[in-house]
This record gives structure tokens, sequence and C-alpha cells, in this order.
């Protein structure tokens, strides 16, 4: 990485940190511009790289711009639908950006289709049901995003590009705890969590671009 790239990943984790500190202490000053900002810094991050392949780093620059989106769309709870379809965007598009790799593999995009339906069967069924409780639309988009985010871990492990794999690894670990929070049990802890490995679960997808 030049030493552009180097500012902004720093930009990014202090960013970060920042909002990660905010989800234990509920400092909403803080919240407002360091959730956003973080996003901004990776996706300039993204932008200055030297990319294997630029195809795949124009698709995960679309999926950061729908991250950021949902990101300031979260910050308030009453957006939720619309953060969901944001983030769902995003993992659609980073979905094509590991698809097109040239390491791709079907058979090995098969074997974690698997994987996902057995997550699927235990932990998304309950959070599909707690949304269906609060509506039968919501659960219905919870199901289409599940969808959305178990191909885009499955096309990560296609690629066998271990940056990648614990990338879209921590980013399922995040939007699970935050489909759990919101429709099956909140816990202290949840909030950090979910953003620390979403932050980081970005991070490792970006770096995955070298």
């Amino acid at each position: 990485m030049n030493a552009v790239a180097w500012a902004l990943l720093a930009a990014f984790f202090v960013a970060a940190v920042a909002n990660w500190w905010t989800r234990w202490t509920l400092n909403r000053r803080v919240e407002v511009w360091s959730k956003p900002l973080a996003l901004v810094a990776l996706i300039g991050v993204a932008l200055s790289i030297d990319p294997v392949d630029p195809a795949v780093r124009a698709w995960f620059v679309v999926a950061l711009v729908c991250s950021l989106a949902g990101d300031v769309l979260l910050l308030d709870d009453r957006r939720f639908i619309g953060g969901l379809v944001a983030f769902l965007l995003a993992h659609v598009a980073y979905t094509v950006g590991l698809v097109v790799a040239p390491e791709w593999s079907g058979r090995q995009f098969a074997g974690g289709v698997v994987l996902m339906l057995v997550v699927g069967a235990s932990l998304g069924s309950r959070i599909v049901r707690g949304a269906e409780r609060e509506s039968p639309v919501l659960g219905w988009a919870v199901i289409g995003y599940l969808i959305a985010i178990s191909t885009m871990f499955a096309a990560a492990g296609a690629t066998g590009n271990a940056w990648a794999i614990v990338g879209a690894g921590l980013f399922v670990t995040s939007d699970s705890i935050l489909g759990w929070r919101q429709f099956v049990d909140s816990k202290r802890w949840m909030p950090v969590t979910i953003m620390v490995t979403y932050h980081l679960g970005q991070a490792g997808l970006v770096v995955s671009l070298l």
C-alpha cells in the first residue's frame, strides 16, 4: 500500500475506535461523525490502493458506498428498513465483486452455501421468527437479507482469499448479532460487538483487494 492508503487506513481505525467507544458510552455527538467517517476513510483506502483486479475493486467501492448509506440511515432507528435495503445492496455488490475475482471457484462456493444453510436453519430461523412477530413484511425482508449475506460469505469462501473470508465472516457475525438484538434478545455487550466486527469485516474485505 502507498502512503495515502496507509494514512486513510489510520484515519479509518481512529474513527472506528471512536465509534466503538460511543456504543458503550452512548455518546451521540461522537457517533454521528465517527460512524460515517470510518466508511468514508475506508472508501478512500479502496480507491487509493493498487488492486489485483480493478473490476473487483469497482464493485467493492459500490458496496462500501451502499454501506455508508446504511450507516447514515441507521443513525435513526426509525429508518431501519432503509438501512436494511442499503446493506442488502452492499452485500449484492460485494458478491458480484467476489464472483468476478479470477480465483473464484464454483465448487468452493457450493460448500459455502451448505455451511450457511446450516447456520441459517439454526440461528437465522429464530431471527426471522422474531421479525415476523413484528410484521410479516419485515419477516420476508429479513429472509431476503439473510440470503444476500449468506451468498456473499459463500462467494468470499470461493475465492480462497483469507482476508476476504475473514472479512465476510466478521460481517456475517456483525449482522447476526444485530438481527438477534433487534428481534430476539438484547444484551449490553451487543452494540459494541456489532460495530467492532462490522468495521473489521469491512476492512478485511478491502485488504483482500491487494
